[in-house]
């Protein structure tokens, strides 16, 4: 089936249209009215596999939701047990069947405001006398009154979405249907409420149909979950302090909430690796502002940071996390002859050398990025690194070259990211990558725990010369000293 591209303006039905869904749960079922419909190109099966997805990421519908728990999920049959805890709220219609049961529970992203949701997902099918199939999924929020919603929902009893496809002409059509309570009637505000939440349907499915595969996946390494109740916590406990005395010219929103994020991220995936042996510490290199290394220490993790120039947000920290953080330029050991590395010793001068085991995080470090997973070879110690601005080993500016067989032309971001990920398994580490949900486009994670290679079989110097050389980097490194200090 080749879909066809329809511009979305959806056909609003006339006031007073004759109900299409008809509720038989109980003798006085609530009526359904139908608000919007459109034309669609993607089969039931398509419908399906969109909307699983949109109850299982709500966000997608809302900046104002992380995401959804889901509690229970079954196909509706004579097996069917319902959840005590969480029970789902059953209801059926004129001639659809009922063919699987979910229950979810939306999570606000500012929990302090906001009230989780629990809401019902039906899904139903049924073949009509014209041979149309049609599919039918039902939210029904657990609530008994319009006053009970949070502001994130729609003040409604139910929302169906409905989908119809002929199989003989490949013609579909989706609509929207709103049961309302008595005390809260129709208004223009939840009528552009199911505007947006059909558009989104229409959206996925369509680009479903057209071949669309996601290019990125969220939350392959830690829980979405987890690292999302570590972020409400942190942003509950600092981030309003944070963003009252910033003291830097950039952004205070996006840096706070950002390194919140990664401070979440890196809490919870240390709580893995170290699940069973002490924590070893950290090193942040090129670590800008400092704040996550404040945030770090303010959660009482052992570690410092150092950047070639100190940031005005280093004082403002207090004491604590200002005896963390270094003014210092890197130049590795390795530079230098075998014979004379200590030459790299000095006032204002790291060796690139770190205690076994340390973890180093490069947070959008520029110049050191690409550095990292070979200084974490010298000091046999894991690693993760977020790329941002791309440079060689040298510390000159480098467009990054497209990876091998890329397809299409690919982003210099994206370039980037394959090329640093292609040095740290060249350095025999095993790559992991995470797409951080934090708000920059520059959100690869980029980690090394475990090893593919022994240390010993890596020269580093020799891999160094072979990726380009680090001819300049001395001097380069050194101009940071006077140059404008990074936005970060």
């Amino acid at each position: 089936m080749t879909p066809v591209k329809v511009p979305f303006s959806p056909e609003p039905y006339p006031l007073g249209s004759q109900q299409i869904l008809e509720e038989i749960t109980h003798d006085n079922g609530h009526i359904w009215t139908p608000l919007l419909q459109h034309k669609c190109s993607f089969p039931p099966e398509i419908f399906s596999q969109v909307m699983l997805n949109l109850i299982r990421n709500p966000n997608i519908n809302s900046n104002h939701l992380f995401r959804a728990d889901i509690s229970l999920e079954q196909q509706f049959d004579e097996n069917f047990q319902n959840d005590p805890t969480i029970p789902a709220r059953i209801i059926h219609f004129r001639n659809y069947t009922l063919q699987k049961v979910m229950v979810r529970t939306m999570i606000p992203r500012n929990i302090l405001k906001d009230r989780p949701l629990d809401q019902t997902c039906l899904f139903y099918t049924q073949t009509t006398d014209a041979g149309e199939l049609q599919s039918l999924v039902i939210y029904l929020p657990h609530i008994s009154s319009p006053d009970e919603s949070p502001f994130y929902h729609p003040k409604v009893h139910g929302i169906a979405f409905q989908h119809t496809f002929n199989l003989g002409t490949q013609d579909g059509k989706i609509a929207i249907h709103y049961s309302f309570f008595d005390s809260e009637p129709r208004t223009q505000t939840l009528e552009r409420t199911a505007e947006h939440l059909l558009a989104a349907l229409y959206k996925h499915g369509q680009g479903t149909a057209a071949g669309y595969v996601k290019k990125v996946h969220h939350d392959t390494i830690m829980p979405q979950a987890t690292v999302q109740n570590t972020y409400a916590r942190l942003k509950a406990k600092y981030a309003k302090t944070l963003i009252d005395n910033w003291a830097e010219v950039t952004d205070p929103e996006k840096h706070v909430f950002e390194d919140l994020n990664i401070a979440a991220f890196l809490i919870e995936l240390w709580a893995d690796t170290y699940k069973d042996t002490e924590f070893p510490g950290y090193v942040d290199i090129g670590c800008g502002n400092g704040l996550l290394v404040h945030i770090l220490s303010e959660e009482g993790f052992k570690g410092w940071g150092f950047d070639a120039r100190e940031r005005k947000s280093w004082s403002v920290f207090g004491p604590k996390t200002r005896e963390k953080l270094q003014e210092l330029v890197l130049i590795p050991s390795i530079l230098y002859p075998a014979s004379n590395e200590n030459q790299t010793s000095g006032p204002n001068i790291h060796n690139g050398t770190f205690p076994k085991g340390t973890f180093i995080i490069s947070n959008h470090a520029d110049e050191l990025t690409p550095w990292t997973p070979i200084l974490a070879n010298i000091s046999q110690s894991p690693f993760m690194m977020i790329p941002c601005c791309s440079h060689a080993l040298s510390g000159a500016r480098y467009r990054a070259p497209p990876p091998k067989g890329s397809k299409g032309t690919p982003s210099a971001y994206s370039s980037l990211v394959a090329w640093v990920a292609g040095l740290a398994k060249g350095c025999g580490w095993e790559v992991e990558k995470e797409w951080l949900r934090i708000p920059s486009t520059r959100n690869a994670a980029l980690i090394g725990r475990r090893r593919k290679l022994d240390y010993g079989e890596i020269d580093v110097r020799e891999f160094v010369d072979a990726n380009g050389g680090a001819a300049g980097w001395k001097e380069n490194a050194m101009k940071l000293v006077t140059g404008k200090a990074k936005n970060h």
